[in-house]
């Protein structure tokens, strides 16, 4: 019999810098000043807002964005958890000052704590981690993981300087293997990912964020990230699975001519790594290659995300991935309930 339990694994709030200002600490805390510039930079260029006005259709905005909002929706949804991701904060890999990065990402996660996960122990946090400064983004996860109780926490690695698997951002792989908490890399930026020049936003949208997961697991497969912290378990964000079928042949395909040389780290092909179990992907749930997914990656790697309050209607997405019939009543209930509960270590 089916489960009618459903665990969210991507969720969002709509973090307002006016609000955020009295989260941060000292000297920055409660002063105004701050608000003469944005904390975060555009996600791409793209003012959403004005795009959804211009279309006719509810922006973000429309949407309530508090814990009481969220309980609200997982209530008439039967979400049991929920997991939330920051919106705006997914911009903080453009940030060039690491004092900031470092400031702004503490005052996310103090908010993302008071008014969230310390209200509802079904609302769960992720932690914003500043990778401009990687002892402070080890000490952040740390702080967030044990004192503040959160999953684990987020790479948005969309214009660092390095991709996410580069040798200078191990020790937060290191610290989070040693925590036995998650790691998720979230795209949303298009800036730097070979899109800049597409004229809509549509464009942009299309390829951004499987753009971005390509490039940074392709990097964190063969600078060896997976071999290094066999027990480290990684997400993958908003981006579907569709792109994963692609690379794994192509990773596959290189490691075969050149991987001796290049990927000296890995001790088998890249694709077994990312089917053993540490590797963990959001699907849309209408995407027609979730079949072909689970043939190449088995059923223990997908997991459902509403994407809440940017899409709506979390209802009718739940009860379309129930009605499939190219689908395992056991896939179905791994891919909403028992993978999102087994990476997020949700008890």
């Amino acid at each position: 019999m089916a489960l009618d339990k459903v665990i969210d694994g991507d969720g969002h709030v709509v973090e307002k810098e006016h609000v955020l200002l009295d989260y941060f600490d000292p000297p920055y805390r409660g002063n105004t000043r701050l608000l003469d510039s944005a904390f975060y930079p555009t996600l791409d260029g793209w003012h959403r807002q004005a795009s959804s006005i211009a279309d006719g259709t509810k922006g973000r905005q429309s949407q309530p964005d508090d814990v009481r909002s969220w309980l609200s929706m997982m209530d008439r949804s039967g979400i049991e958890h929920a997991v939330i991701y920051p919106s705006r904060g997914l911009g903080v890999g453009f940030l060039r000052d690491p004092e900031w990065a470092v400031a702004v990402c503490r005052a996310y996660n103090n908010f993302l704590a008071e008014n969230y996960t310390k209200v509802s122990p079904r609302v769960h946090g992720m932690a914003l981690l500043p990778m401009q400064d990687i002892d402070e983004a080890v000490n952040e996860l740390n702080r967030c993981v044990t004192q503040l109780k959160m999953q684990g926490g987020v790479i948005a690695p969309v214009g660092l300087p390095f991709p996410a698997g580069h040798p200078n951002y191990h020790p937060v792989y290191a610290e989070a293997e040693r925590l036995n908490c998650v790691i998720g890399i979230h795209g949303a930026p298009a800036t730097g990912l070979g899109v800049d020049h597409l004229s809509k936003l549509i464009q942009a949208r299309v390829l951004t964020h499987p753009f971005a997961q390509m490039v940074h697991f392709t990097s964190i497969v063969l600078e060896g990230v997976l071999e290094k912290y066999p027990k480290l378990r990684l997400l993958s964000l908003e981006a579907g699975a569709c792109w994963m079928a692609f690379l794994l042949d192509r990773l596959d395909w290189e490691w075969e001519k050149r991987g001796s040389r290049q990927a000296p780290l890995l001790k088998t092909l890249p694709s077994e790594y990312l089917k053993r179990g540490q590797v963990f992907i959001n699907c849309d749930v209408k995407e027609r290659i979730i079949p072909a997914v689970i043939s190449l990656m088995g059923e223990e790697c997908l997991f459902y995300a509403s994407d809440y309050p940017h899409e709506r209607d979390q209802e009718q997405t739940i009860s379309y991935l129930r009605s499939r019939e190219d689908l395992s009543e056991t896939a179905k209930d791994r891919i909403l309930y028992h993978n999102a509960k087994k990476c997020y270590h949700i008890i």
